[in-house]
């Protein structure tokens, strides 16, 4: 069996693993394994291969690290549209209690809303950003 062909099962095996874990950075180490099974076609070396394989894939999973940490995190779940179908819709605000907290008429049902932290509260509509307990957090529109 040819040094490729063993590097071409690892990467199918590593892309297995990633498929079942949904560890996206198995994929990274794949494409680092792939530059293995490239550099055995090549006719370079063991040792070569191993440095294509090493260098690849860890510059794959930095490289994936850093863009993943710079960019912006995914919103928690009480605030994401996709766990929560509250989240975006509007509520009308007639008065806002002294403690910060106002009573809502929402899907046929009393809400207590709340505003964010640092805002002044003031009547409207308002859009919900996000559900905290029981309680709607909302922005004026």
């Amino acid at each position: 069996m040819d040094e490729s062909t063993l590097w071409w099962l690892l990467t199918g095996a590593t892309v297995a693993v990633e498929l079942l874990t949904g560890t996206f950075y198995l994929l990274m180490l794949a494409v680092g394994l792939a530059a293995g099974a490239a550099a055995a076609h090549v006719g370079l070396g063991l040792a070569a291969q191993l440095i294509a394989a090493s260098v690849v894939g860890g510059g794959a999973v930095v490289t994936c690290y850093y863009f993943r940490k710079k960019g912006p995190g995914a919103p928690s779940a009480r605030a994401d549209r996709n766990v929560n179908l509250d989240v975006g819709e509007t509520v009308s605000i007639d008065q806002w209690n002294a403690d910060g907290t106002a009573s809502v008429k929402y899907r046929g049902a009393q809400w207590t809303a709340i505003h964010r932290p640092g805002t002044v509260p003031r009547t409207g509509p308002h859009r919900v950003a996000e559900l905290v307990g029981s309680r709607l957090l909302v922005d004026p529109l």
